[in-house]
């Protein structure tokens, strides 16, 4: 975890973050000065940003809108008002409409960033300076601190080379706390082509059908918001047991960026899980992350052992040799 220390002062009305990274400043910087970069880190697991406008100028602004997994959106704008590459970054914070017009009604602040090079990287100084007591606690009672936890958590990815942080390592799991978990596998090829390959019913019978000794049997997907869909397996020897089928719904939809759906197992007594899926395309491959919400823990370990991340290394190792490479 980047983050080294947050401290809050009521007196001083501000909010100090201390977090430290092993890239470099200057890559720390363009990190957050790029709208394409920050979009990967600046909102929390599960409400990932989408910076709309980035003029990054004294007196610019950006707009940006975080998007929940049950399709709920916040929206938010910055006003740069110094810029001192790559050292010092300030501006103004606060929440947003849906047209990037400020919301009177929500408290907002003055940021202050100072990057500074150390002996083995950088290190990111944040202070939030805000009007008022009442306004430090309402964001605080928002969940400030664990939004900036979480959202300096994907940093570390962001400031690697994709390659670097990813390739050769095959299906990661990371435990992000008791109900939720973050899957990732770099597969080499396009973001067009990873994205067709899990929405085009003729290519998801190609790769997703876990172990060898499976087949898919049943493959019906609706790709917008709303929509369902049903997948089905079976042995092909009967005699190593009975088939499955999953089902869902789509609650968000964006299109060769990100898909989130129910899972319930079907004719089951499991409980639903929603997967939040994203698609992160630099130099020719792909990042492919789904954080996924148990409802307990329990839940979660019963699904973790039952080799569910084998299963899916085996599957996107098939993506890779029969459709991406194909």
């Amino acid at each position: 975890m980047p983050i080294v220390d947050i401290i809050t002062d009521p007196k001083a009305l501000t909010m100090t973050v201390l977090a430290e990274f092993s890239a470099p400043v200057e890559r720390l910087w363009r990190a957050y000065t790029s709208a394409e970069q920050l979009g990967r880190f600046w909102g929390p697991p599960g409400w990932p940003a989408t910076f709309t406008k980035f003029d990054l100028n004294i007196g610019g602004t950006a707009n940006y809108r975080m998007t929940g997994p049950d399709g709920e959106s916040s929206c938010g704008y910055w006003e740069f008002v110094k810029i001192e590459e790559p050292k010092v970054l300030e501006l103004l914070d606060g929440f947003s409409d849906e047209d990037g017009n400020p919301v009177q009604e929500m408290p907002s602040m003055r940021m202050r960033l100072e990057f500074e090079a150390t002996v083995t990287g950088s290190k990111l100084t944040t202070i939030s300076y805000f009007p008022s007591v009442e306004a430090l606690e309402q964001l605080l009672a928002m969940g400030v601190v664990e939004g900036l936890r979480g959202a300096m958590g994907q940093l570390d990815a962001v400031l690697q080379d994709l390659r670097e942080y990813a390739q050769g390592k095959g299906t990661r799991l990371e435990m992000l706390d008791e109900q939720r978990v973050r899957i990732t596998r770099l597969v080499n090829g396009s973001r067009d082509l990873v994205w067709r390959a899990h929405t085009e019913p003729e290519l998801i019978r190609k790769w997703m059908y876990g172990p060898d000794g499976w087949r898919m049997t049943d493959c019906q997907i609706d790709p917008r918001v709303g929509g369902k869909y049903r997948w089905a397996w079976e042995p092909e020897n009967v005699a190593d047991g009975d088939g499955f089928a999953f089902e869902g719904e789509f609650s968000v939809f964006e299109t060769k960026s990100r898909m989130v759906a129910s899972e319930q197992m079907v004719d089951t007594d499991y409980p639903a899980t929603q997967n939040d899926t994203q698609f992160y395309e630099e130099q020719g491959v792909t990042l492919i992350t789904t954080i996924i919400v148990y409802p307990d823990a329990a839940t979660r370990d019963q699904v973790l052992a039952t080799g569910m991340i084998d299963g899916m290394e085996s599957s996107y190792a098939r993506l890779e040799q029969k459709v991406l490479n194909s």
